[in-house]
């Protein structure tokens, strides 16, 4: 049972556990840095968490499709403060990957948050977005539940389960309970229907596999067995179909810097660095 009691006004100290240093009370960049420029139209500045995923996932779907969606993937080492550097916060101010650089227009625009991003891309492309508006409605629906609800399973769940400095079981049962209900969310819906929105694949699967199929995979926190993913049959239905999608593949290894290494590409400036430069070829 823990003695702590709030104090009146709250100061920040040091809270240990693995990735503390990417926290901090305030925000706004922490030293000069330029962000790298490519020569393609989409400039993207990432790390491979489901977040990113999500982006990279997108961009090589459009690749596939045979639009003009070529980018440039940049990697940014959240563990070494590469978002706190005066250029990323110019295009994301709260300090958070993804960010993307869009120049293929007049003038450049900035786009963060990952369902921002999504949005935008395909928008722009007239792709993963149904155009029958009912259909349009349910995708966003499920879009914006994913941004919703994925904080309290990577913040919560996945925080006091894999990365907090102590076990507390008050919050582990807490964020378990509710990862297991949204998967139940998922589950239900997903008896229904193929893909999220309905027979469609959209940017609401890339978003919510990005985060819950991988967890349905056993590639979040460890935690397979714990949550008991096997149990959900109709997600890992729709999450194996996904993961067998060729531009998925690609997708979750740009700025990869953890697994295999034939399955790290630390930056992504051409199609064919994927034959090419990931960490088994470079030697890394």
């Amino acid at each position: 049972m823990s003695d702590y009691t709030p104090p009146k006004v709250w100061e920040p100290k040091e809270s240990g556990g693995k990735f503390a240093s990417i926290n901090r009370p305030v925000a706004g960049p922490t030293h000069d840095k330029e962000l790298p420029i490519g020569e393609h139209p989409f400039q993207l500045y990432s790390l491979a968490t489901p977040n990113g995923v999500k982006v990279t996932v997108m961009l090589e779907e459009l690749l596939a499709l045979g639009k003009n969606a070529e980018y440039d993937a940049w990697l940014i080492k959240i563990g070494d403060g590469d978002q706190f550097g005066s250029g990323f916060v110019e295009v994301n101010p709260n300090s958070k990957i993804p960010a993307l650089m869009d120049h293929s227009g007049d003038r450049p625009i900035r786009v963060f948050e990952s369902g921002s991003i999504l949005v935008h891309l395909a928008e722009k492309f007239g792709a993963f977005v149904p155009t029958d508006p009912a259909k349009r409605v349910e995708t966003m629906n499920w879009l914006f539940w994913q941004m919703g609800s994925a904080p309290y399973l990577g913040g919560g769940f996945g925080h006091f389960y894999a990365y907090a400095p102590e076990k507390i079981e008050y919050a582990i049962d807490r964020f378990t309970m509710e990862a297991k209900r949204q998967l139940d969310v998922l589950d239900r819906r997903l008896a229904e229907t193929r893909y999220l929105a309905g027979d469609e694949y959209t940017i609401a699967d890339i978003a919510i596999w990005s985060w819950y199929g991988q967890l349905a995979l056993g590639r979040l926190y460890d935690a397979a067995e714990f949550l008991d993913v096997e149990s959900y049959e109709n997600v890992q239905r729709w999450a194996k179909e996904i993961d067998a999608r060729p531009a998925v593949q690609r997708g979750r290894m740009v700025n990869r810097t953890f697994g295999e290494p034939e399955t790290q590409l630390h930056e992504r400036h051409d199609a064919s660095d994927f034959e090419t430069k990931t960490q088994d070829k470079i030697g890394g």
